[in-house]
Parts: structure tokens; C-alpha cells; sequence
């Protein structure tokens, strides 16, 4: 049985057996299919992955070429889709940073998916936590209630939110791009402030870590309160200062629906990147992915929703094509 040989690849060495990469393979294949994997293979899989996860630090260490990918929100044909444009690991790099769940129909089948991927190929996939991956925000916006619906019980949704607690805070690429998932914070001035927070628990109401997951940029100078009700928002002022003290060149983040998928702000020096096209299957926007070259050169590579197959949710929804109202 496939679980049973998932089931022996907890406490793995750094490099996989021959045997074990295979039935990672099956499983990853079978994700593909958009068929779930069983309450014990998810069991399995994620202690395998809170093991790859301890290997790396708060900020976590990440070389070029990358492709570096934006909220993602359970929207499982557009994940496929964007494997098909920018490429499957290890062909291609990733740096996933945050969102896999809620708002979408397919939170399961997406968060498996990144997972097994992170475990399968450990040194080509970086994930990072983001606002959603959290016991509070999915039980509010559709994940838990999914697990329930597929599983029967709750026991999944309890499975990846504590593997959330081992995700790392953010990453660095070539030590010149910092990559949060939200934004900066006036907690935090370097990025060693960073590597020293204990990060293996729910994400806080308030302070750095909430902050790095929750705040975001904005026109205003200065620190500001967020209309979202956690973290920040923060003008290019902070994002200057926050990058000359560590030696950046550009701050890199998720977080934010933008309609061309990608948008630059504070003087080209911080980027938002969103990878959820046609975001809640209703706001019109185009997704995208950055890739990044040895050199640091940038490409970035925009895409609109995939058709959802044969067997998936039907129903209608009317298409927005204005700037949305604010969402988390």
C-alpha cells in the first residue's frame, strides 16, 4: 500500500532513498490528478516535511536561478497552470511564499501538493508561511471546512496547521532580494533579529512575526495603522532603510492582490507578486511568477485562469474586472 511505504519516511536522511523518492513520485502524480491523498499518507508526509523544515533557518538561504511565486489560495488548475508555464521542480527552482490555502475549492490537493514537493526535492523548494497558514484564519476562510468536507473530520486540518508552525518566516536570494510573505516591521530592523524569533507557533495577533506575515507597503511615509486589522503599513522610507541596514537591493513579497499579477512600488525597490489569477474565481486579475536568473536578471511571466475540468465545482460567478475591495 502506498500510505505504508509513505508512512516509512519520517526521520529521513538528508538525501532520499531510492525507494522513498519513488513513492513520493506517486504521490506527487497522483496530486496532479487532483486526487487527495488518504488521512494517512497526509499523516506521513508531514512529518517527513516538519523534518526537511528544521532544516531551515527563520530566513531562510536561497540561490539563483529561482522562480519565485506569490498567494496561491487553493485555486488548483491555476497551480497546474503555473507549472506548465514556469516548470516543475527540479527543472525549476521555487520559492513559494505563502497563501496555499482558503478562498479557493482545492486547498487540500494545493498545500499536498507544495508539501510533497518541498519534501521530494528539499534543496529546489523553498516554502515560507504566510497569513493564511494559520488555526484562526482557516477556520474563517475555507480550509477547515474543506479538510472536514473531503476527510470526514478535522484531523488534516489539524495536521498541516501545526506543520505551519515549522514554516520559515522569509528567505533571501543571493543575499540581495528579501522575500516576506506580507511586509516589514518596527520590531525588526535586521535580518538577525529575524533568525533569533522562536517561530514554532500560531501566528500572534501582534508583533514581528504577525507583522512579516500581515503588514504592507504603502504611499504613506512612515509606520501606519492597517485597515486589515494586523501588522503594518509602511512607506518607502522603511522598505529604504530596512534594505540599505542589510545590504539589499529589493524587498520581494506576496500578500496583495494586484491586477497585473506583479506591481512595483516604493521607488522600484519593493515588488508585490501574486499568483492567484481570477482571484475568489471573481476579480479579473492576472496572475504571475518572477523568474530570476544567476545574473539577477528578472523575467516575469503573467497568466490568466485555467478552465477547470470535467468533475469540478460548476457553478457560476460573475467576473469583476474593477480593483476589489481590500481582502486578507
Amino acid at each position: 500500500m502506498l500510505e505504508h511505504r509513505l508512512d516509512q519516511i519520517d526521520q529521513r536522511p538528508d538525501k532520499l532513498r531510492a525507494s522513498e523518492a519513488m513513492v513520493l513520485d506517486q504521490s506527487i502524480g497522483s496530486l496532479m490528478l487532483c486526487r487527495p491523498l488518504s488521512e494517512v499518507e497526509v499523516h506521513a508526509l508531514c512529518i517527513s516535511a516538519q523534518n526537511a523544515l528544521s532544516k531551515d533557518a527563520n530566513v531562510h538561504t536561497v540561490r539563483s536561478p529561482v522562480t519565485i511565486v506569490g498567494d496561491i489560495h487553493g485555486q488548483f488548475h491555476d497551480l497546474l497552470e503555473l507549472f506548465r508555464i514556469g516548470g516543475c521542480a527540479p527543472d525549476t527552482n521555487y520559492l513559494f511564499m505563502g497563501d496555499y490555502v482558503d478562498r479557493g475549492y482545492y486547498s487540500v490537493e494545493c498545500v499536498t501538493i507544495i508539501v510533497a514537493l518541498k519534501v521530494r526535492f528539499p534543496e529546489r523548494v523553498t516554502i515560507l508561511r504566510g497569513n493564511h497558514e494559520s488555526r484562526q484564519i482557516t477556520q474563517v476562510y475555507g480550509f477547515y471546512d474543506e479538510c472536514v468536507r473531503k476527510y470526514g473530520n478535522a484531523n488534516v486540518w489539524k495536521l498541516f496547521t501545526d506543520l505551519f508552525d515549522h514554516l520559515p518566516l522569509a528567505a533571501v536570494v543571493d543575499d540581495r532580494l528579501f522575500c516576506p510573505h506580507g511586509g516589514l516591521s518596527p520590531s525588526l530592523d535586521t535580518v538577525d533579529q529575524i533568525l533569533a524569533l522562536d517561530r514554532v507557533h500560531e501566528v500572534p495577533h501582534e508583533g514581528p512575526i504577525c507583522d512579516l506575515m500581515w503588514s504592507d507597503p504603502d504611499d504613506r511615509l512612515g509606520w501606519g495603522i492597517s485597515p486589515r486589522g494586523a501588522g503594518y503599513t509602511f512607506g518607502h522610507d522603511v522598505s529604504e532603510k530596512f534594505i540599505h541596514e542589510n545590504g539589499f537591493e529589493v524587498i520581494v513579497r506576496a500578500h496583495q492582490l494586484v491586477m497585473e499579477g506583479y506591481n512595483w512600488t516604493h521607488k522600484n525597490r519593493l515588488l508585490t507578486i501574486f499568483s492567484a489569477p481570477n482571484y475568489c474565481y471573481r476579480c479579473g486579475n492576472l496572475a504571475a511568477i518572477m523568474e530570476v536568473d544567476e545574473d539577477l536578471g528578472t523575467n516575469f511571466i503573467q497568466f490568466g485562469s485555467a478552465p477547470r475540468r470535467g468533475g469540478d465545482i460548476g457553478w457560476s460567478v460573475e467576473v469583476c474586472h474593477s480593483s476589489p475591495d481590500y481582502f486578507l
